[in-house]
């Protein structure tokens, strides 16, 4: 009897938000594959599911995987470790099942699959058993600058890219010695990168957008945010081109 072929794991970069930033091999490969997975928080449809929607054909077989935890614990304490690690390995498993059956599955990644996202997960647990292919997308930070009509560097500025998770201290060293950032991650974490941009003495010249590219955009200087809740998934932008602009 002859072995069922290996389906293959797409990675599928759908972009910042916005449907029509979605390439077209995006598109094609969504529209083809019988299996579509995608992450999301719970009760809700997910950001990634949204923007594809266009390119899903109504008979695939559709896996959502809801998280047991987002935001509501620390990702250092060892609860979110555990329960998140437990669900990574379950959502993998389902995925598996679908390829040693023979099935692609093409799982949703919002900006590029390689770049932070829950993708990764996938990735390292199931690139040595079966075949992988990532579709790179735009990232959202790209489409936040762009949202902006900030550019972010010129000439030989050094950009870094900061997880508003880190320590301040750690984030004003960084933002000290960078001509160029982009701080991801930012939710509860904003009056922390607020008081190392200060220290910094980079905090007048910091960008906030939230939902770039999409519905309810937002744009503004951080100075003019005032004390406000903000998404976790809002980015701070601090353009390069200080002194490096040829006129």
């Amino acid at each position: 009897m002859n072995e069922v072929k290996s389906g293959t794991l797409f990675g599928v970069g759908l972009g910042p938000g916005d449907p029509e930033l979605m390439t077209l091999k995006a598109a094609r490969i969504l529209s083809s594959t019988p299996v579509v997975a995608h992450f999301r928080k719970a009760g809700r449809s997910g950001h990634a599911r949204t923007i594809a929607n266009a390119h899903i054909r109504a008979d695939i077989i559709e896996a959502a995987f809801e998280y047991p935890v987002t935001t509501e614990i620390d990702f250092r304490e060892d609860g979110y470790v555990s329960a998140i690690r437990d669900f990574y390995a379950a959502s993998a498993n389902a995925i598996v099942a679908h390829l040693q059956d023979g099935r692609d599955v093409a799982l949703l990644c919002e900006g590029d699959p390689f770049f932070y996202g829950s993708f990764l997960h996938m990735y390292d647990r199931i690139k040595a058993t079966h075949p992988v292919m990532v579709i790179p997308g735009i990232t959202g930070m790209s489409g936040c600058w762009t949202a902006a009509q900030a550019p972010i560097t010129y000439g030989d500025d050094v950009m870094t890219v900061l997880p508003g998770t880190l320590e301040e201290s750690v984030l004003a060293k960084h933002l000290t010695e960078t001509d160029a950032a982009v701080i991801m991650k930012v939710g509860h974490n904003i009056e922390k990168i607020k008081d190392a941009l200060r220290t910094a003495g980079r905090f007048d010249d910091a960008i906030y957008v939230e939902r770039g590219t999409m519905a309810g955009e937002r744009v503004a200087r951080l100075s003019d945010l005032g004390d406000c809740a903000v998404p976790y998934f809002s980015i701070i932008l601090l353009p390069g081109g200080r002194g490096r602009r040829i006129a």
